[in-house]
């Protein structure tokens, strides 16, 4: 059947995973729908197949066996002291959106993704412990719950209902299909054009070409934009670095999405009568390195630490508190680029590296992605670094071992793109931590965080290493790593109401037209505000891409 042939209630732009929870809703409802990627079938899920699977629930039943006492009302405090939401006409709908959010992950969003056969692991992860204060940016309690499957699982509860769909003739997938435009009839959205891509049979994340092999035009009632942000378009995220908040854009960034989250549908959403707000808020993580083993340009993964590593800028200096590893990204972001340098070290021990390097992406975490028990036990378990990390140990350009302290700054000096580090600095900053391991208290803040990590179980048993000094040869070798700007999420976006309507600039719906997922800054353009909590961008395409479905349902039925 000729696409133009397939009568849609709906298209949707992106079949990532705010574009899969949209159609899995449209076809709930009974309505048809059309998917539109500009990357092939193999790509199906988007960026969510590829990263860790963390959901933020809150006082779910994983934290109450773990002795977490966590409620609504400490999630929403803990979310709008994060987001810091100070533009009034900007942020009026993402307040919105963060209030509705933290509902949803409070008492519906785990039995939402329960009913369709998602399992989360045991223990519940505390990311982004936050910048020192009670009613400062960070989560008070740990709330990161990690997909049994990582982010192919989150993909297939989504994919195959929707696959089933397509097999009954109820969903069309057009991939290689590039939107240019989006098509107005009288101030209403009904449909769009674009360039039919020439085919291709990459596997999932390589980079695709833009040879043009075609044209198409298609119309439905209802046309939803899901398309991502504009992670690996650094010459966008380079024009809307917040140089005032940050300091200047890093010269130096690598990409932790694939080439494809290039943030083109933002500007022709725009074109077409779209409000974008929020650009400068954007969320980039300060741990990146280079994979040894790419699959997409400049690929980067990002090192997920526990809090022992020491911290020093670029030029030796250790970072000052609250910069500690898993604590605050952009605080931490704003400190190393305030050197004038766009990378900075951890120093650490092979201990260290052991129990709490953890790396982001499914397919550095085989053992939870292929959901085998026996595996995850026993590579958890054992001796040693788990295999992948233990891997970019041997072959990451960004790390150095070294048996002694000397011999390891002159490799972190072979590698580094600014000063040359000197080992006596180092050495006395090291020398006066290690001093304090000697008692269960300190006036060291990072040891006294470690102490207050150790005291929850799940960092005790799994997560944080024993205090012990990073000069004792019984933990070594020592261990540095380079970390650079590894660039992720768009925070900004499309504006959208709770329905996940497309707001025009005089704040009136735009007819016709609904955006959901990272495009719409995960909703209302913009609902984490200047900061993230960690395991809410999967659940924000999923809130958003929900409510896109439910809303688009009824306004075609």
């Amino acid at each position: 059947m000729r696409l133009d042939a397939f009568e849609a209630d709906a298209i949707v732009v992106g079949a990532g995973l705010a574009g899969l929870v949209a159609t899995h809703e449209l076809v709930k409802a009974g309505r048809r729908v059309l998917v539109l990627d500009q990357e092939n079938r193999a790509n199906l899920g988007g960026q969510a197949f590829w990263s860790l699977g963390g959901l933020l629930f809150v006082n779910s039943p994983e934290q109450r066996r773990l002795g977490i006492k966590d409620s609504y009302e400490l999630a929403l405090r803990d979310w709008l002291d994060s987001a810091g939401f100070d533009r009034e006409d900007e942020d009026l709908w993402a307040r919105k959106w963060a209030e509705a959010y933290v509902r949803f992950a409070t008492y519906e969003k785990r039995d939402y993704l329960h009913e369709l056969g998602l399992r989360v692991t045991p223990l519940v992860g505390w990311a982004e412990r936050g910048g020192g204060k009670a009613g400062g940016h960070g989560n008070s309690v740990p709330r990161f719950h990690l997909t049994w499957g990582t982010g192919p699982e989150v993909v297939r509860v989504f994919a195959e209902p929707v696959l089933a769909a397509e097999q009954r003739g109820q969903v069309r997938f057009a991939f290689r299909h590039q939107v240019d435009e989006l098509v107005e009839t009288d101030g209403v959205v009904t449909g769009v054009r674009g360039t039919v891509l020439e085919p291709s049979d990459l596997p999932r994340g390589k980079k695709s070409s833009r040879v043009a092999a075609g044209e198409f035009e298609l119309s439905a009632p209802a046309v939803l934009v899901s398309s991502g942000g504009i992670g690996h378009n650094h010459e966008l995220v380079r024009q809307n670095w917040p140089v005032d908040r940050l300091g200047p854009a890093p010269a130096t960034m690598i990409p932790g999405v694939p080439a494809h989250v290039d943030g083109r549908m933002i500007g022709i959403s725009e074109a077409a009568g779209a409000r974008v707000v929020n650009r400068d808020r954007m969320w980039h993580y300060v741990e990146g390195i280079h994979n040894w083993d790419p699959i997409w340009p400049d690929h980067a993964i990002r090192i997920i630490p526990g809090p022992s590593s020491m911290w020093f800028d670029a030029n030796g200096v250790r970072l000052p508190a609250p910069n500690f590893p898993g604590f605050d990204t952009l605080r931490t972001l704003k400190a190393v680029l305030s050197t004038g340098y766009d990378y900075s070290w951890f120093v650490l021990t092979q201990s260290i590296l052991e129990k709490e390097f953890m790396l982001s992406g499914s397919e550095q975490n085989p053992d939870i992605t292929g959901k085998d028990l026996k595996q995850t036990l026993l590579s958890r378990a054992a001796k040693g670094a788990p295999g992948p990390v233990d891997a970019f140990k041997r072959h990451g350009v960004d790390f150095v071992v070294a048996d002694d302290l000397a011999t390891l700054v002159d490799g972190m000096n072979k590698i580094a793109r600014g000063p040359a580090l000197d080992v006596s600095l180092l050495e006395r900053q090291i020398v006066a931590r290690d001093l304090e391991v000697g008692n269960r208290y300190s006036k060291d803040l990072q040891l006294m965080a470690v102490a207050n990590a150790r005291k929850f179980v799940g960092d005790r048993v799994a997560r944080v290493a024993k205090p012990h000094r990073i000069l004792d040869p019984a933990h070594g070798p020592l261990i540095a790593v380079r970390l650079n700007i590894l660039t992720r999420k768009t925070l900004g976006g499309v504006q959208t109401d709770l329905d996940s309507r497309v707001l025009r600039a005089d704040g009136t719906p735009l007819t016709g037209l609904y955006a959901a997922g990272e495009v719409a800054g995960f909703g209302g353009g913009g609902v984490h505000g200047y900061n993230a909590l960690e395991g809410t961008f999967l659940g924000g395409c999923i809130f958003s891409g929900r409510a896109a479905g439910r809303t688009m349902a009824r306004a075609v039925k």
